[in-house]
């Protein structure tokens, strides 16, 4: 089914939107959200990235009890800037993953899982360190 929210995308322009009206999101860093990526493969939907942090949409309400390490759901009423459909390239906020005619969000459970793995350090290697990131306005 395909999500309601890819109807009413930015066309121009990176464009303010309020988390937890038509989706959630949750604040991964880059560097635990490479190996997410990889992990989770065609099971993520649009991915939006700053340069220091992704950022996946999950369904509205589902990030209500969310504690996973090494990320932050952003709060209901946080400005989100949303690139344009095809904005592929920055500066500034764009797509790291496009989204599909019939996906723009990632289950909860399934990134959840992802960032789990993604987050166990290597042997000898410390876990990632969250740094934030600039498409929160």
């Amino acid at each position: 089914m395909a999500d309601r929210a890819l109807l009413i995308m930015p066309t121009t322009a990176c464009e303010p939107r309020i988390v937890g009206e038509e989706w959630d999101a949750v604040q991964v860093p880059r560097s635990v959200g490479l190996l997410a990526l990889d992990i989770l493969g065609a099971r993520s939907g649009g991915v939006i990235e700053d340069g220091t942090a992704f950022y996946w949409l999950l369904p509205a309400g589902s990030t209500k009890d969310w504690d996973t390490a090494n990320t932050q759901a952003l709060p209901a009423g946080t400005t989100l800037a949303v690139p344009p459909a095809r904005c592929t390239v920055g500066p500034g906020p764009h797509w790291r993953i496009c989204p599909g005619a019939d996906q723009l969000l990632t289950q909860a459970a399934v990134l959840r899982a992802a960032v789990e793995d993604a987050s166990k350090p290597a042997e000898g290697q410390s876990a990632p360190d969250f740094s934030g990131g600039s498409a929160v306005l």
